[in-house]
């Protein structure tokens, strides 16, 4: 088996599932006073610690929860709470203003749309043809009710990576908050929330080899949003319910792996995504997506005039793991949305494929990789060539 599927998630590391297994064996909850509960109030902490020398961010700044998916939503939604809080069933006066990219995860287009139809005033910024949102386009989209704009910093499906500091400034100067969906950036690409000055941003730890269902949320000293779960008040009110003490530990010390080894990483993945896209563009009916500016992490290809599900059917028969987009759109005979707003068709979007890759992923993979998409675009043609 060839895996090539690090975007959706990231085998858990060595020293993640050693640290994971030795804080597991620690019986007690956090919240507990007695030394069991101390115990793993510790690993709590030294895990958080760890997570926020690696991003460069004071540990009372990042609130663990379940996942990037939590993350976006408590953003999200707790920026507009007259939205949702207390039943209530639409923002007064149609008040407040959001502002996202088109391109987005559906972990913050769903809860924008949520937003949309109870009354608040979404704005879609589109991007250029490389996946880039101008921030020029973010300046003209801002008006006096805006109170956030949520953009990614790597994209998912096309790698495509924004200037953050760029648009948070843009969105500084129209009163807003600014938040990015970073959950495809530790380990590979650089990250630096302070001097971008964002005010929010969202990880999932297994998209760097931490455990699954474990997630971080940056927010800026000072900066507090209404709770999404409420009940014991644990993370200083900001997410109520036990606290994954393993899962947190093992993400912090993988997270702190990862980011130290990340010029490492983006080099050997630069020359495995250079080398796939170089074999395979001799093929002219494989059209490439992803622009070399963007994270090495992913490469999109597009096999023009084929079937899409036959085209996954067929690698997955020559054993190459690969996404036809987001692991969570899995399942769905619905185009892309990343691919439909750089301007593809439907069709072109249904008969693409991702693939992502780790530090672990070999040069001869890709050889294989690229020789068995090769095959697979030309059995998986609708019509003959």
């Amino acid at each position: 088996m060839i895996y090539l599927d690090y975007a959706a998630t990231h085998p858990m590391t060595p020293l993640a599932l050693d640290a994971y297994q030795r804080a597991a064996a620690v019986p007690g909850n956090p919240a507990s006073i007695h030394v069991a509960g101390q115990a793993a109030r510790e690993l709590l902490e030294e895990g958080r610690a760890a997570a926020a020398s690696a991003l460069g961010v004071p540990p009372l700044t990042l609130v663990a929860l379940s996942g990037g998916t939590e993350a976006d939503n408590q953003v999200l939604l707790g920026s507009f709470p007259e939205v949702w809080a207390d039943g209530a069933q639409g923002a007064a006066g149609g008040q407040g203003h959001l502002i996202v990219s088109s391109t987005e995860h559906s972990a913050v287009l769903a809860p924008a749309r949520f937003l949309a139809e109870r009354g608040v005033a979404v704005t879609y910024l589109r991007p250029d043809a490389s996946g880039q949102i101008d921030p020029e386009q973010l300046r003209e989209a801002l008006r006096p009710g805006t109170r956030l704009v949520s953009i990614h910093h790597a994209n998912n499906e096309i790698g495509a990576v924004q200037d953050i500091a760029a648009l948070a400034e843009v969105a500084h100067t129209g009163g807003a908050k600014f938040h990015t969906d970073a959950v495809q950036s530790p380990g590979v690409v650089a990250l630096d929330l302070i001097s971008w000055g964002v005010d929010c941003a969202s990880f999932s730890a297994h998209k760097w080899g931490g455990p699954l269902g474990v997630g971080l949320l940056y927010l800026q000293r000072g900066l507090e949003l209404p709770p999404l779960l409420r009940g014991g008040g644990q993370e200083r009110g900001q997410r109520s319910g036990t606290q994954n003490a393993p899962g947190l530990y093992a993400a912090g010390l993988s997270l702190q792996a990862a980011v130290a080894a990340q010029p490492q990483t983006h080099a050997h993945l630069r020359a495995l995504n250079d080398r796939l896209t170089a074999l395979l563009s001799g093929e002219a009916n494989l059209r490439a997506n992803h622009t070399p500016a963007g994270s090495p992490k992913v490469a999109s290809f597009t096999a023009l005039g084929a079937d899409g599900e036959a085209l996954l059917m067929n690698l997955d028969f020559a054993g190459v793991c690969v996404s036809a987009g987001s692991a969570c759109s899995a399942g769905t005979l619905q185009p892309s949305h990343v691919l439909t707003a750089l301007g593809l068709s439907d069709a072109d979007a249904l008969a693409t494929v991702r693939l992502s890759f780790g530090a672990a992923t070999m040069p001869e993979e890709i050889e294989a990789a690229a020789s068995a998409l090769i095959q697979a675009a030309r059995a998986s043609r609708l019509y003959p060539a």
